[in-house]
């Protein structure tokens, strides 16, 4: 065969779609947009129903594997194999560490922590949905501040980005240094072989799904977040018109992001983006009471250090359901349902860096911003309520679970540069996890794609759509008693379609670097 020919060849099979896995996903996908336009009710209750049978019946498995992978993660780091280096010696990294970063962090982080910066630490102290009820925790209380900045910590820090750090170095050593398909199923092959490959069908288009309902999870909460901004600094009332336009300007923003490609699209987006959080954080912490956000951070590390084995291994049982079911395991579903996804996504950038550098950017530096971002908002806030300074409690009773952060942010000095400025921030926070996803989904839809390339824009755009129809759907008719019910629904259930998987890989990543008959190279 001729060069030629060879490359026409080549050029053929990288448009070849894996129907096994495209048509599936879609059609459960697509069906589900076409289901919220003529029944959003049985949507929604379809999505309430996997949420809670969901975490009623798994949350004790969330719990001990989420603690596994924290385990491994923290062993591997600080062991001999974080030397290795992804791609072998001789690999050279593609992008600098602050753009490497960049990309890890708003890849990853979506809207969650601006959403919750502020409201989480807010809604613990005052037991607005009864969170505090069965802990015997006054509402109000010195120990209900550092409940909640405890709390905060342990929910948005080490274990959730142990689990999408798992995922991606477990996809990135057997790419890159063992030759395996960049796909989840191969993440598998230590512990299955070669036969796991006859499942690959299931449990692709499984991991697909769960990324697809966590992302529109992610867009339903900045989508309402956004929208309650808008009625509280401009006066314009939440509704169906106003979260569609939100929702388009959205989906247009990361498909055409995802368009332009890797390097052009979410590294600009993600550096961009990482800077205005830089900014965010540096403004606010001279702005705030500096000592209290000192003091009581240093108190709520105290008080998660000091709880965190009954944090870590209450099932629902030990703080009840309206603290562990509607938080910390809708969390742990909602990392679970990207981290299979993620991890490819992580694996992609990672090249040429070692195995501790990896964890470095992935694992210990998001992490440590997640302190260091709810002890500021989180800690200011709570000084304003305990000082009378804001009446934040009173904002989320009247308004939802997502309206704090605007009754937070009139009371700021520039506020109204903030706000406009908080809200594109939660745009482009979106923006830039989606184009991310939908790449490594459309990525996962295509056969013999290779390192470099890019999958088709087709699949980028449906994709897109459909989750961000989804989103919507979801948002607008499905809000419940926190106005963001509805898409803690979607979360929970992209969580359940990929935990046993997510379990599978935390013991596949144990076998290959612990317990593999093949030696696994050091420098």
């Amino acid at each position: 065969m001729s060069e030629q020919e060879k490359s026409s060849t080549v050029g053929k099979e990288k448009k070849l779609l894996r129907f096994e896995v495209f048509w599936p996903s879609f059609l459960i996908i697509g069906g589900a947009a076409l289901l919220g336009i003529f029944d959003n009710k049985k949507l929604s209750d379809l999505a309430q129903g996997t949420f809670s049978w969901s975490l009623r019946s798994f949350g004790w498995l969330y719990q001990l594997i989420s603690v596994v992978a924290l385990v491994f993660v923290a062993v591997i780091t600080f062991s001999r194999f974080g030397n290795i280096r992804i791609g072998g010696k001789d690999a050279k990294p593609k992008f600098s560490f602050i753009s490497w970063f960049a990309m890890a962090l708003t890849g990853g982080i979506a809207t969650g922590v601006i959403t919750y910066g502020v409201n989480e630490p807010i809604i613990y102290l005052g037991n607005i949905y009864n969170e505090l009820t069965q802990s015997g925790i006054v509402p109000g209380s010195t120990q209900a501040v550092f409940f909640a900045m405890g709390r905060c910590f342990y929910n948005w820090t080490f274990i959730p980005y142990a689990m999408y750090s798992l995922c991606g170095l477990l996809a990135a050593y057997l790419y890159f240094n063992r030759n395996a398909p960049l796909t989840v199923t191969a993440t598998l092959e230590p512990l299955f072989g070669q036969r796991v490959n006859g499942f690959s069908w299931l449990i692709d288009t499984l991991s697909l799904l769960a990324i697809a309902l966590g992302l529109a999870s992610s867009l339903g909460a900045g989508l309402a977040l956004v929208g309650s901004g808008i009625q509280t600094a401009y006066g314009i009332p939440q509704s169906p018109t106003v979260w569609l336009f939100l929702a388009l300007f959205t989906t247009a923003l990361y498909t055409v992001a995802s368009y332009v490609g890797l390097d052009k699209g979410i590294k600009l987006l993600a550096t961009f983006n990482s800077h205005i959080f830089y900014v965010l954080l540096i403004l606010l912490l001279f702005m705030g009471p500096t000592l209290y956000i000192l003091r009581v951070s240093t108190a709520g590390l105290a008080w998660w250090l000091q709880n965190f084995w009954v944090w870590a291994l209450d099932p629902i049982d030990i703080a009840g359901e309206p603290l562990v079911m509607w938080w910390t395991l809708y969390d742990w579903a909602i990392w679970i349902a990207y981290a299979p996804l993620m991890g490819l996504f992580l694996a992609i950038i990672s090249y040429g860096r070692t195995i501790r550098q990896f964890m470095v950017i992935n694992w210990i530096l998001p992490s440590t911003f997640g302190l260091v971002w709810f002890g500021i908002w989180g800690g200011t806030a709570l000084e304003w309520q305990q000082s009378g300074a804001a009446d934040l409690v009173a904002v989320i009773k009247e308004s939802g679970a997502v309206a704090g952060l605007w009754g937070f942010l009139q009371r700021l000095p520039l506020s109204q540069i903030l706000i406009p400025l908080v809200m594109l921030t939660l745009i482009i926070s979106f923006a830039t996890a989606a184009d991310a996803m939908t790449s490594t989904i459309a990525s996962l839809c295509t056969r013999n794609l290779k390192r470099d390339e890019e999958p088709p824009v087709w699949q980028k755009l449906l994709w897109g759509i459909s989750i961000g129809a989804i989103a919507f759907f979801m948002v607008a008719y499905a809000g419940g008693a926190q106005g963001v019910d509805g898409v803690k629904y979607l979360a929970a259930a992209g969580g359940a379609m990929v935990l046993f998987i997510f379990v599978l890989q935390v013991l596949s990543a144990m076998k290959t670097f612990f317990f593999s008959s093949e030696e696994v190279e050091h420098e």
